[in-house]
């Protein structure tokens, strides 16, 4: 069968975790050559980045309401004559209100627990975990439209070594330190303030190793979590890495990952990061993990918003090389076995046959 076209909507004039996925998503469906093209927001974070091979359309989105915006999605719509169109979000979700029967197939795809009014318009929904779909089905949607395929984690392409040390020379991070590196915007529900207060709990060494943590990302909360490092006498201690296009070199310099989210957080590509670069990793126990993490076998889980306990499990982990190593292995099987590009992508070339045929 052939693949139907898609069109890929994302109205974001920041970056996020959808945005990252969207752009991992792009580079996906350009690899495996499918009919695909994207529409982003004009002069929005997404414009200028590679997004890949495919062809990129550039729309207002300025509001849910703005005619010009409604226009400009419709006009679109109707000249590519998509057989999917798959909307990110709630404002490219809000814009695109397409026809119930003999037109483009409308999937929404939700990656958290949105409010659902602007979403229920469409003929789909796909949800990265089982658990999103569950709450979307108590919450009023069918069951029968709904779709759960999990995200994908990209291979580790290991850089050059010497690029890398360069970058750790360049955070003057000693030879012999522990390189823990967490990953994510600086909002609420990624929960970094327990982990700079974890850091003000933990030694200055362990195993005879400084500590050293590599915040990458950026966001709302920067200043203040800069102000608390600095209050709790860890600015030494905690580098600033700043939002990375690409993290690999933060990621490839990792003794540990560590990813401090609330229960708010849905999925956690940081989980899936972490396992596809072979690194061990400590998380704590959000509603995403709880459903993708087997505690003490591919990660050390710990409650969230527990600064105490998040250091116990920084230190017992670095602490004993064994439980490394078979919590890397064990990371390292359930992203091939579970969670690779290509199983992830065949499900979505697959849904889209499907819905279209």
């Amino acid at each position: 069968m052939t693949d139907p076209t898609t069109l890929q909507m994302v109205a974001s004039k920041a970056l996020g975790g959808a945005e990252r996925w969207f752009i991992r998503f792009s580079a996906a469906l350009a690899e495996r050559q499918a009919p695909a093209q994207l529409a982003i927001r004009d002069g929005g974070a997404l414009d200028g980045l590679d997004l890949g091979s495919l062809p990129v359309h550039r729309l207002p989105y300025r509001t849910t309401w703005d005619p010009w915006s409604r226009r400009a999605v419709a006009r679109l719509i109707r000249a590519l004559q998509p057989g999917i169109v798959q909307t990110y979000m709630g404002r490219a979700t809000r814009l695109a209100h397409l026809p119930t029967r003999g037109g483009p197939i409308h999937l929404a795809r939700l990656g958290g627990y949105y409010a659902l009014d602007p979403y229920r318009h469409a003929h789909g929904w796909i949800g990265n975990t089982k658990g999103l779909c569950d709450w979307m089905v108590l919450n009023g949607l069918p069951a029968e439209r709904i779709h759960h395929i999990y995200n994908f984690a990209d291979p580790a392409r290991p850089l050059d070594p010497m690029l890398v040390a360069e970058r750790r020379a360049g955070h003057a991070i000693p030879e012999d330190a522990w390189v823990l590196t967490t990953l994510g915007r600086f909002v609420p529900v990624k929960g970094q303030r327990y982990l700079i207060e974890a850091m003000a709990r933990l030694p200055e060494t362990i195993a005879g190793r400084p500590l050293r943590l590599l915040m990458v990302g950026d966001g709302p909360l920067g200043s203040q979590l800069r102000s608390q490092a600095e209050s709790l006498g860890q600015d030494g201690r905690i580098l600033w890495a700043g939002w990375q296009r690409d993290p690999a070199p933060y990621l490839q310099m990792a003794d540990l990952v560590v990813f401090p989210s609330l229960d708010a957080e849905t999925l956690g590509n940081v989980i899936l990061e972490a396992w596809a670069w072979g690194k061990p990793l400590v998380t704590a126990s959000f509603r995403g993990a709880r459903e993708l993490v087997r505690h003490g076998e591919d990660a050390w889980s710990v409650p969230c918003e527990d600064a105490t306990a998040l250091a116990r499990g920084i230190r017992l982990t670095l602490s004993d090389d064994g439980l490394m190593a078979a919590l890397v292995e064990r990371g390292r099987e359930r992203v091939e076995l579970e969670f690779g590009r290509r199983a992830i992508m065949d499900r979505y070339l697959e849904l889209y046959r499907a819905l279209a045929g």
